[in-house]
């Protein structure tokens, strides 16, 4: 096993700096399909780790206690972003992570990562193939209280508007829904996450018992499509003025609020 394993981290390292190369470049088609490959390289990998593990990933996890995981909390806290393709706050990021991946993952633990990122990044720029970076808000382009989103993605994607909290807590809804689809991922952890997400969404169960994963992800959709284009939109607007105003560094880790007001009124 250990031959492919190599051969898979080989190939998520360069994808990932392709990745970084193509958004840098502006080719926003190329990198989405690179993204999409870098996701499917990154699941084999987590098929092989698995195997190696012995983890059956349908069996409920609390029937055992936790264990450590055998990827550093930067790299587990890149998988469950990169599953859901979205910002998401530490709280979030923990739920996620104990509902569908193996090892114990803890909020403490991602109290000072954006920070370390931050400081690795400045002393090493772009010496990592991505960096788990601040979420820009719209109005000033400083950092979002909490919110983490990988570097390789889009700015566009890793800067929140108005109607972004709710978008990002749709399309979560609709990533895990979609996951378990697949009866043999739907563990009760993961299945009390959902419940989570489909009680605050419009038609999304009535309750945990008759709560189907296909309806949770159509009514979180329908809402979705509500409000996507204007949030979009909001987005790439702010997007635009931050690839003017701000540096590589601030574009990924924000500016302090007083001078991203300055620069914003110096227009």
């Amino acid at each position: 096993m250990a031959e492919p394993m190599d051969l898979l981290e080989q190939r998520i390292g360069a994808l990932r700096a392709e990745v970084r190369r193509t958004v840098m470049a502006g080719d926003r088609a190329r990198a989405k399909r690179l993204r999409a490959e870098l996701r499917a390289v990154e699941a084999e990998w987590d098929v092989a780790i698995l195997a190696i593990t012995g983890h059956d990933p349908g069996e409920d996890l609390e029937a055992k206690a936790p264990t450590a995981s055998l990827l550093p909390v930067r790299e587990q806290v890149h998988q469950v972003l990169t599953f859901l393709t979205v910002p998401a706050a530490p709280k979030m990021i923990v739920a996620l992570h104990a509902a569908l991946f193996a090892g114990a993952l803890t909020g403490t633990q991602l109290t000072s990562l954006r920070r370390d990122e931050a400081n690795s990044f400045k002393a090493a720029p772009y010496g990592r193939p991505y960096y788990l970076c601040a979420v820009l808000t719209a109005d000033h382009l400083s950092p979002a209280r909490g919110l983490l989103a990988v570097s390789t993605w889009p700015l566009a994607e890793r800067i929140a508007g108005p109607l972004s909290q709710r978008v990002h807590f749709l399309t979560a809804a609709v990533r895990l829904a979609e996951h378990l689809s697949q009866s043999d991922l739907a563990t009760l952890p993961a299945q009390r996450l959902l419940w989570e997400f489909a009680s605050n969404i419009p038609g999304g169960a009535r309750s945990f018992g008759t709560m189907k994963p296909n309806i949770v992800q159509r009514a979180a959709l329908a809402e979705l499509q509500v409000h996507h284009d204007a949030d979009l939109s909001h987005r790439e607007a702010a997007a635009r003025r931050a690839l003017n105003q701000l540096d590589d560094s601030q574009q990924m880790f924000g500016v302090a609020l007083k001078l991203a007001t300055a620069t914003t009124k110096g227009q």
